[in-house]
């Protein structure tokens, strides 16, 4: 038997109240999963397919490797790959987890994904905070992207003698109250908060100096002139289970679904053509690959393509700055000049740089990193493309199979009235319409953009019905402090009703604003800022409820 898991064993009764304005709505409704061996469940009990489903409901229910690992006799891999995942990296030189540094945005993976799951809500930030699933979103309010001075997810931690780009101490995030057009009440009475993040840092907490791109040239940005000029936004990380299962959805249905859309919803210029009815932008990776185009599907800005070079393979390296054979440069600022600039410069760094890299090179292997010009040295060193690999391939390649081999937990009650109610009115509303129920995976090629695998296989899941309830597709919801650009990727709703138990950030969307699933729902109904939201006439419908229609359909969303 597989490691943690009874697959489609007997599950205990777990009771959780589902967090809600209005908690007395849930009490005595049951949490049970049941025996799916001995009893006929409905097929979105099954939540990852038969393949990558884990009847387990209890605090590892995210934890749990999938049919799949098993089945390709993998659980040895998935063991070593989970082992990395939970784990601190530090400033050693040698050892399975060192290389951390010489700047970081955290020490390892459990800080932001705390059991596995979605970062949890903070009102400070730091690196070394457990359970601080935040990433710095720090952009030109001209032209929505990143600023060129530091990194896309930007450094607060820093290893002696140098600075971290950003210091933490100066970033600050305060909630505020927001009421929308109906006062936060539903018309039977009951009523409910809204809050949002507003974080802000001030141009004294940069290392570097701010610069930006326009029109092709980086530009300076005055301290005099940066609250005119810089936005700043929080970006939470989401739960890390079943996302090999999404990677074995075909790019030509993902199309298909776009296509679907596109007669009925503005859909993002940057990535669909809606006039032709065609992909403006595709994933590729032409520094490590040879550039093959992918459909984009992972990360709110769907910035990624396969899973293989995701954002969980990308994270592992420039998360804690551990190169490995493909990834033998530091992650530092996007110009890669400005950070290594100022460092060089700095006495301060200057006075402990020889000790520091007679700790990283001993045997003085890069003998350009010891010249005894001090400005020189810190610059190539920082900027180097040939650093020794301090995680192995083999690390590597079993932190994929565990990242890939992460099973789904099962939906809960569905043979109960109020599920089924509640999945009902899900669809009659027009929640499904973004938050699309199922899909079917395809033949489950392994797609590796990186080239890092070569014949190394994965978990696969070919020909499995899946629920992740999303479309895979990007749409505006016009928030208060939106996500950068407006556009989001429908965050997958499976397994959150077990967050609680799994010690995973209970808050929802994109910067944890929404504290429960009410909160959700009507973070979807804005219209104040700059537009209507793509959800906007579900939410009307939402509110034309019963109170219990409305408790349906949390109990059913806590459910999946």
């Amino acid at each position: 038997m597989i490691k943690k898991t009874l697959y489609m064993g007997t599950m205990a009764i777990a009771m959780m109240a589902i967090s809600s304005c209005a908690d007395d709505s849930t009490k005595g409704l049951s949490w049970e999963i049941g025996d799916g061996s001995e009893i006929e469940y409905p097929e979105d009990y099954y939540a990852g397919g038969k393949l990558g489903t884990t009847t387990n409901n209890s605090s590892t229910a995210y934890k749990q490797p999938t049919l799949a690992v098993e089945n390709a006799g993998m659980v040895a891999a998935f063991n070593e790959g989970e082992y990395l995942f939970e784990k601190n990296f530090n400033t050693n030189t040698e050892g399975a987890f060192h290389g951390l540094g010489p700047v970081y945005v955290r020490p390892g993976c459990l800080y932001c994904h705390p059991g596995y799951g979605h970062g949890a809500r903070q009102n400070t930030y730091a690196a070394n905070l457990q359970r601080n699933g935040y990433l710095l979103v720090i952009y030109d309010k001209l032209t929505d992207a990143y600023i060129r001075s530091v990194a896309g997810m930007p450094q607060t931690g820093a290893v002696k003698p140098f600075k971290a780009p950003i210091d933490e101490t100066q970033i600050n995030i305060a909630w505020n109250n927001y009421t929308d057009e109906w006062g936060n009440k539903f018309d039977d009475g009951e009523t409910y908060n809204l809050t949002y993040p507003d974080v802000t840092i001030p141009a004294s907490a940069y290392y570097a100096p701010v610069y930006v791109q326009r029109d092709g040239k980086d530009v300076e940005i005055a301290a005099a002139d940066y609250d005119n000029n810089i936005e700043v936004r929080l970006e939470s990380t989401i739960g890390i289970y079943g996302t090999g299962l999404l990677d074995a959805i075909t790019d030509e249905d993902i199309t298909a679904q776009w296509k679907a859309e596109s007669p009925f919803v503005t859909l993002n210029p940057a990535m669909w053509d809606q006039a032709t009815n065609t992909w403006k932008s595709y994933y590729s990776n032409s520094k490590q690959g040879d550039g093959t185009k992918y459909v984009r599907r992972y990360t709110y800005a769907l910035s990624r393509g396969p899973l293989l070079d995701a954002a969980g393979a990308n994270a592992i390296w420039n998360i804690t700055n551990v190169t490995r054979s493909d990834r033998r440069y530091h992650y530092l600022d996007l110009a890669g000049k400005y950070y290594a600039e100022k460092s060089s410069k700095d006495p301060e760094v200057q006075a402990g740089f020889t000790e520091y890299i007679n700790m990283v090179d001993p045997a003085k292997a890069h003998p350009e990193w010891h010249t005894g010009n001090l400005e020189s040295d810190i610059k190539t060193y920082l900027t180097s493309q040939t650093l020794d690999a301090e995680m192995t391939d083999s690390q590597y390649k079993n932190l994929m199979i565990w990242h890939r081999g992460l099973a789904v937990p099962a939906a809960r009650n569905t043979t109960t009235d109020d599920f089924k109610a509640g999945k009902e009115l899900f669809s009659q509303i027009g929640c499904a319409a973004c938050h699309r129920p199922s899909w079917t995976t395809g033949s489950d090629e392994i797609h590796d953009p990186n080239l890092m695998f070569g014949n190394v296989d994965m978990p696969r899941y070919p020909y499995q019905k899946i629920w992740p309830y999303t479309d895979m597709v990007q749409h505006r919801l016009f928030m208060k402090n939106d996500i950068r650009t407006g556009w989001c990727r429908t965050t997958p709703l499976w397994g959150r009703g077990l967050a609680s138990k799994c010690g995973s950030g209970t808050e929802r969307m994109h910067d944890c604003r929404a504290r429960n699933v009410i909160e959700a729902i009507m973070w979807h109904g804005c219209t104040a800022e700059g537009g209507k939201s793509d959800a906007y006439e579900t939410v009307v419908k939402f509110r034309k409820l019963t109170k219990k229609q409305r408790d349906q359909i949390v109990y059913f969303i806590e459910s999946i």
